[in-house]
């Protein structure tokens, strides 16, 4: 009897702590952003395939400090309506900003501060 308690134990306690499958991104704004940072670079790839822009930023010395990649159509805001672009800033391999844009990702609002260090280098 103690052999079939602990047998059903040990299959409770693996059942329990077994690595669930991937579950899938969501695209509605908030739920997004809620979640997108429990997604490493591969899942959101695996998921929405290769960004339609991707910007790395090294240090001096050549070494990748963060990534910006953008994605088109991705995002839908509480209308149901997409945003154009969709930017995720990541550090190491987890995203740290989120940014929906209403244009293509290539416009520079006139105020934006465009001063940048050489060669994008950190």
């Amino acid at each position: 009897m103690k052999k079939v308690l602990f047998v059903l134990l040990l299959t409770a306690f693996s059942l329990a702590h077994a690595e669930s499958p991937p579950k899938e991104i969501p695209t509605a704004e908030k739920a997004f952003v809620d979640s997108i940072n429990g997604f490493d670079k591969k899942q959101i790839r695996a998921q929405f395939g290769e960004p339609a822009k991707i910007e790395d930023i090294k240090s001096q010395s050549g070494d990748l400090n963060a990534s910006i990649w953008q994605y088109h159509h991705l995002n839908t805001n509480d209308k149901g309506e997409y945003y154009e672009t969709t930017e995720l800033d990541f550090v190491d391999d987890k995203v740290v900003t989120v940014v929906f844009m209403n244009n293509d990702g290539t416009e520079v609002p006139v105020d934006a501060n465009t001063t940048t260090t050489p060669n994008n280098k950190i």
